[in-house]
């Protein structure tokens, strides 16, 4: 179970204002615009505009994410912050329903997620195949509906002394909605350019007034959307040979386009909630939310003459479907109350990740004809419960100024469980030396079931300062306490210098970590894969083994570590003349004991592999371990303008670049049985590391209101990126330009139309080389797309306010 460091961000929520020249998306003239530039991380000193913190600290409004017409959370704050990274994948078993996402090139459990300042749980599912971030689990950001979001804080900056764990990268607070009275709806639908993709939403939010001194806020979202598919034809022979050794004539008829090479079907229903009573001496505050989604996406085709196909059931043979259903829940209750001359915050919290997997038009060809076609395949359920408590006043402090100090206490237990499939979707039946297993994912074994735990007590305190009107500083320190590796200490130093009324600047320096996650930590399965062996896919049974597993103690791979960060800054702020500001921050980044999903080992490497993969039922094995040691430089550049154009309306511009470049600088692997260190991180896996995200990425951003009509163009760059895979060819993607444009028009204060395209020039990714393209069928990456492949979309939306 799971809840953790909510009072860090707690009374981050109440008192504070946050770091850095944000997107300042939200430049307009009114009171509620000049509201969402108030920031409630990094920072615990009264409220500020973005511009005037420490760290820098993207801040992206509800109508920002709107205005797009992206539906899923994640996506649309892709484009509105170029460091953060949400590629596409496909036929990648669960990844294809929940993918990762991450901040600055990093992994995606780099970045630490919080709602209204408390910490977010994470998703059960491990990112296996082939996906940045390969061994991670992160945040699934799209169970959080867009109608619940008021804005989007994003802190580019090292934050584990103040937020504890996995705040390597930054930090992504959510806030939710909160409101007494009135609410809106819209309706919104579109389509590919391909006339697939289609996709249908319809989402809310209102607000209820309680009693006299209360508020609920309740957001809802259905959204349906069907698959894309970017797949070549298949050439290859799909039927066995006539008794004369002839083509079978179906040949001819056969629908070659059987794979499914795209984004997956799915159908997500969300409900969130936002409540908040005024006492006499503080405020009862609660939140939280359900999430469901079902989810549809391909595996390889299994042909009608593979081994893997009985004839008599597919006799043209099958494309296994993945069908996965996911659920997220969350509640967290708080007191915020004065006591004496501080302020309190206690609170509560717990949220859980539920993953299932199902699988349709799919068999066990070792059960022979007689086999089911239908499968649960088993699930990955994490929980975690968070009790949290802080105290946080200011005192007087040198030459008059105030010092804010903040100390608190933190509680987490983590649980994590592997429930096993139904036993048709594992077992080996023995029907004419078949392959085992439901085909398209094999089930978890009752050997793989686990229940787990662990717990972590933290214990922080801060402060910050603004000693003179020029100069502020801030400083943090935080002890951890793990009950399956022991302690950490890790600390912040933060200031900022106001040259002048238009120049400052800002640096900080922190040190980090992250705790292996229970995922990485327990773990287990083994499934079909499909490997590269001298050029040609082969499915093998891939094992990724616990470290607390046989097949790890015969090869001494040893107790995974947490990882342990350096991290420097340094910025200038420009606030110049009729609304322009410009911030540049520059950063490293030093990780040490980076925790991989190693490279797979096989019986061919030492007697010792062959011998533990063979009591393990497997053809390879992979472990989680700590492997190396990796510097990360970047910088971030955002430039924003406000233009007023009199009798043309006004026109809202911003430029926002990241770059970041990720480089090893020591491998450190177990010395494992039979010398094979280096056989755990070889050069796919680095690649993947380093090059897999786009070094370069920017957006450039209109907004032109006039009258009752705005018109927003986005034209966003995601550079270039690598892929290798296991027969050592490197493909490099080109950096492609994409463009967004929508318009919206009001027809009175309640209700509005907004028309637009994603994509508007059709671009796609490059083709793969033909070599990498299996038959012709994988056409574009099907991993690590940083915009996917689909093409150019359109879409329609109709709302209404109240």
């Amino acid at each position: 179970m799971k809840k953790t460091n909510l009072l860090a961000v707690t009374i981050s929520s109440v008192l504070a204002t946050s770091g850095s020249a944000a997107i300042a998306q939200s430049n307009s003239t009114s009171a509620d615009a000049q509201a969402e530039r108030i920031t409630v991380i990094g920072s615990r000193l009264s409220q500020r505009t973005a511009t005037d913190g420490t760290a820098p600290v993207d801040i992206i409004s509800a109508e920002d994410l709107q205005a797009s017409g992206i539906t899923e959370t994640a996506r649309a704050l892709q484009y509105a912050v170029p460091s953060f990274n949400f590629p596409s994948s496909s036929i990648t078993d669960g990844s294809d329903a929940v993918r990762p996402a991450s901040l600055r090139g990093l992994s995606p459990d780099h970045t630490l997620v919080l709602i209204n300042g408390k910490r977010r749980h994470s998703s059960a599912l491990v990112h296996l195949n082939g996906t940045t971030g390969r061994g991670s689990s992160n945040v699934d950001l799209n169970a959080i509906p867009i109608s619940a979001i008021q804005r989007i804080e994003v802190l580019r900056d090292g934050a584990a002394a103040q937020y504890g764990s996995d705040a390597i990268a930054g930090v992504i607070n959510i806030v939710l909605r909160n409101q007494d009275q009135g609410g809106d709806v819209s309706i919104t639908g579109g389509q590919t350019y391909e006339g697939d993709g289609e996709n249908f939403k319809i989402q809310g939010s209102t607000g209820f007034r309680i009693g006299q001194a209360g508020a609920l806020t309740l957001s809802a979202e259905y959204h349906n959307k069907n698959r894309t598919n970017r797949a070549g034809l298949d050439p290859r022979q799909q039927y066995p040979l006539l008794g004369d050794g002839s083509l079978d004539p179906r040949e001819d008829e056969f629908n070659r386009l059987s794979h499914h090479v795209g984004d997956a079907e799915f159908e997500n229903l969300a409900l969130f909630a936002n409540f908040t009573y005024q006492l006499a001496n503080g405020e009862i505050y609660s939140f939280g939310g359900v999430s469901d989604r079902t989810s549809k996406s391909g595996a390889f085709y299994r042909r009608a003459l593979d081994d893997r196909n009985l004839i008599e059931v597919y006799p043209d043979g099958f494309l296994p479907t993945l069908a996965p259903e996911t659920s997220d829940a969350s509640i967290v209750t708080g007191y915020r109350f004065g006591l004496g001359t501080w302020d309190a915050d206690i609170s509560v919290g717990y949220g859980e990740s539920l993953f299932e997997y199902h699988l349709e038009n799919s068999i066990n060809a070792s059960l022979g004809p007689n086999s089911p076609q239908e499968f649960f395949a088993g699930g990955l359920r994490t929980s975690e419960l968070s009790v949290s408590a802080e105290l946080t006043r200011f005192f007087q402090f040198y030459n008059n100024s105030d010092i804010a100090v903040a100390f608190g206490v933190n509680y987490r237990e983590n649980d994590y469980k592997i429930r096993a499939g139904d036993e048709a979707s594992y077992i080996n039946g023995g029907f004419d030396g078949r392959p085992a297993g439901s085909q398209g994912f094999t089930g978890f074994t009752p050997d793989s079931q686990i229940t787990e735990s662990r717990d972590n007590t933290g214990l922080y305190v801060e402060l910050e300062n603004a000693l003179t009107d020029a100069f502020q500083w801030g400083a943090a320190l935080r002890y951890e306490d793990y009950s399956d590796f022991g302690d950490n200490v890790s600390w912040k130093l933060s200031g900022r210098y106001q040259f002048n009324d238009q120049l400052a600047a800002r640096a900080t320096t922190n040190t980090g970590f992250r705790a292996p996650s229970v995922q990485q930590l327990y773990f287990t399965n083994i499934s079909t894969l499909f490997v590269n062996r001298d050029g040609e896919l082969v499915p093998e049974q891939s094992g990724t083994f616990n470290n607390i597993s046989d097949v790890a103690q015969a090869l001494d791979i040893g107790a995974l570590q947490p990882e342990e960060s350096q991290s420097y800054s340094l910025g200038l702020v420009w606030n110049g003349y009729n609304g322009l500001s410009v911030t540049i921050d520059a950063f490293q980044i030093d990780i040490d004991d980076r925790i991989i999903l190693s490279s797979s080992l096989i019986p061919s490497d030492s007697p010792a592999v062959a011998a533990a993969l063979e009591q393990a039922g497997a053809d390879n094995a992979r472990f989680f371990v700590n492997a190396v040691d990796t510097t990360t430089r970047g910088v971030d550049v955002v430039v924003a303008q406000q233009f007023e154009l009199n009798d043309w309306g006004s026109l809202r511009a911003q430029l926002a670049y990241g770059y970041n470049r990720t480089s090893v600088n020591n491998v450190e692997l177990p010395e494992i049985l039979g010398g094979l260190e280096n056989r755990l991180f070889d050069n796919v896996e680095r690649t993947r590391m380093t090059r897999s995200v786009p070094q370069h990425t920017g957006t450039i951003g209109l907004t032109h209101n006039y009258g009752a009509w705005q018109t927003h163009l986005a034209v966003s760059y995601f550079g270039d990126y690598i892929i290798e895979n296991n027969a050592g060819t490197r493909t490099t993607f080109s950096g492609k330009w994409i463009t967004d444009l929508s318009t919206r028009y009001r027809f009175n204060d309640q209700l509005s139309a907004r028309v637009g395209v994603q994509n508007l020039f059709d671009v796609y990714p490059d083709r793969q080389l033909p070599e990498n393209q299996f038959n012709g069928i994988f056409l574009y990456p099907n991993t690590n797309a940083p915009f996917g492949f689909n093409g150019g979309s359109y879409f329609a939306e109709l709302s209404y306010r109240f």
